[in-house]
Parts: structure tokens; C-alpha cells; sequence
């Protein structure tokens, strides 16, 4: 199923929250209709926001709105990802907003084909691939960024099996990485984020690959969890590798400038309508971390395979 798809004016984004139990599409009929996908985390990841965006400044402009005013807006509904400011304003300085929006989605899928067939290079046949949170065809238009290049070596004919950290609070690994690898047929299995240190230390993981909502000087963000699993990859000599397209860097800011999103603590006291945690709870639910790039073995993007700057 696409992540999402433009017709008729209208954005339709496949619902993530409640996937996998249900598959079903939310139409986008204006700018805002997508600021509030892209807040309560109907359409995520870094490269998905970004188009999507785009399609809702394309819908703004459609309609006639205040362009600037979309914009900030626009920007302001989730400020980690550097994808939706690189997106927000290459269709507002464009010609014609919805086709450089088309032009963008179909960029989207080219990319993470190219940046899957060089990540895939450092796959080996019969590796065990542990990532993070969701970075799939979910994550992105199709296809995916680090989903992305255990696809391109399950198709180079790759005997390869994946482990998926659930990532809490959301659950995005255990809810829409198992389920992705599942409809590909890739063998998978889901582990508690604090297993993942445990498993390297066993030796049973080859390869570390995670997506990025930004790469910025000294390091990446990506969602919370993130520098735990590079902290123990570091320790048990596991290679970790990133993997984002170059819409994701942002080589003006460093990790230390980067705006860390913190998100509604109901996400962390319970789940799915069922309470965790007692009444009153003080919790913080930082939604991102950053990792040093002295824990990153290499950036697999569409263009090769950089070192982090």
C-alpha cells in the first residue's frame, strides 16, 4: 500500500496510528488537514512528512491561502525533521506548486531505490540486521531508507534476518517495521528496545541500520532509543549505519542546534487506551536523541556512502 497518494486536489495519507489492525486512507482536503496529520502521527518519518507537506503548501496555494502564513505553520508541526522545511520551501519558492510536489513524490521513490543498492553493499549473505523504529516504505512515499536497503538485499538474493526494536512509547517498530517485513516475506523478529545491547553482546547481530530525521554537523537525530543502540553497538564492535537521503542534512546546524520535539505524556503512561503508569505521573517524552558521529560507521544515502560530518 502507498503511503500516500495525490488525486483529485485532495492528499489521502494511510492512517498510521492504527496500523497494523486496520488499513484505511485519511483524505486531506486542505493545509491544515495536513499540519494535523503530520502532529498526531497519521503520516510519519522524515521523508513522508517532507512530501507530504509539500502537498499541503500545494494545497494552499491551490486555495489561494497566505502562502508565508502556511509555511511557519506548516514548519511549526514537527520541528526535528529537517525534511519539512527543505520541503516547505522548495514548492513555495517553485512555479507551480502541485507539480514540483508530484515531482518531489516521485523523487522520493527514486532515491530510496539508489540509496538501497548502495546500503545494500554492506549487507552480507546471512546477516542479522537490527533497526530501529520504523524507516520503511511507511517512512517515506515507497520503499524505505534503512527498510530500504535489507529490501535491496533481500533482492540481490541476500539470506538475511531482521530484529525490530517495538520503540516505544508509540510502538513503531513492533506496529509498522514487523508488519513491513512481514508483507515482504523477510524473516523478522520484535525485541524490547532494551534487549537490543543484550543480543549484541550474544553476537547475534551483524549489522546495525536506522533512518535519520536529520544529519546535521556532529552527528544525527533520530527517534529516541537511537543512541542506546549506538552506545552498545560501539561496545560490542557492530557496525551502525544510517541511512537518509540528502533532503535530511542540514549542514548548516549542528546536533547541538537541533529543537528536540517533546510529545504528549499520555504516549508514555499508557497505551491503546489501557493505563501503565498511576494517576499523575510526571513523565518526559522526549520524542528524538541525537548520535555522535563517532558512533556512526557510515551515511548510506542516494548518492553513496558518506562519512558523518
Amino acid at each position: 500500500m502507498k503511503t500516500m497518494y495525490w488525486k483529485d486536489d485532495l492528499l489521502y495519507l494511510l492512517d498510521q496510528t492504527i496500523l497494523p489492525r486496520e488499513e484505511e486512507y485519511l483524505v486531506c482536503g486542505t493545509y491544515q488537514d495536513v499540519i494535523t496529520a503530520i502532529k498526531i502521527m497519521v503520516v510519519r518519518g522524515a521523508p513522508a512528512i517532507g512530501v507530504a507537506a509539500a502537498f499541503g503548501m500545494a494545497m494552499a496555494s491551490l486555495h489561494g491561502e497566505d502562502m508565508e502564513k502556511a509555511a511557519t505553520e506548516m514548519k511549526n508541526a514537527r520541528p526535528t525533521a529537517v525534511n519539512l522545511s527543505w520541503a516547505v520551501d522548495r514548492v513555495i519558492t517553485s512555479d507551480d506548486p502541485v507539480k514540483e510536489a508530484l515531482l518531489m513524490y516521485e523523487e522520493d521513490m527514486e532515491t530510496n531505490r539508489r540509496m538501497g543498492k548502495h546500503g545494500a553493499t554492506v549487507i552480507d549473505d546471512g546477516d542479522t540486521i537490527l533497526t530501529h523504529c520504523n524507516a520503511g516504505a511507511l517512512a517515506c512515499v515507497d520503499y524505505g531508507t534503512a527498510l530500504g536497503v535489507i529490501r535491496a538485499a533481500n533482492e540481490e538474493g541476500k539470506n538475511i534476518n531482521v530484529i525490530c526494536d517495538e520503540t516505544r512509547p508509540v510502538l513503531q517498530g513492533a506496529r509498522l517495521s514487523v508488519w513491513e517485513m512481514q508483507q515482504e516475506n523477510i524473516p523478522v523478529k520484535l525485541i524490547v528496545d532494551g534487549a537490543a545491547g543484550r543480543l549484541m553482546q550474544e553476537g547475534q547481530i551483524n549489522k546495525v541500520v536506522i533512518g535519520a530525521d536529520r544529519v546535521a554537523k556532529g552527528g544525527i537525530a533520530n527517534k529516541i532509543g537511537s543512541l542506546m543502540v549506538a552506545l552498545a553497538a560501539k561496545r560490542f564492535n557492530v557496525p551502525f549505519y544510517v541511512a537518509a537521503p540528502r533532503s535530511t542534512f542540514d549542514e548548516e546546524n549542528s546536533i547541538h542546534d537541533i529543537e528536540i520535539e517533546e510529545r504528549d505524556p499520555g504516549e508514555v503512561l499508557g497505551f491503546a487506551g489501557c493505563q501503565a503508569a498511576p494517576i499523575g505521573t510526571e513523565v518526559r517524552n522526549p520524542s528524538f536523541d541525537v548520535v555522535p558521529s563517532d558512533l556512526i560507521t557510515g551515511i548510506i544515502t542516494e548518492d553513496g556512502i558518506v562519512d558523518p560530518f
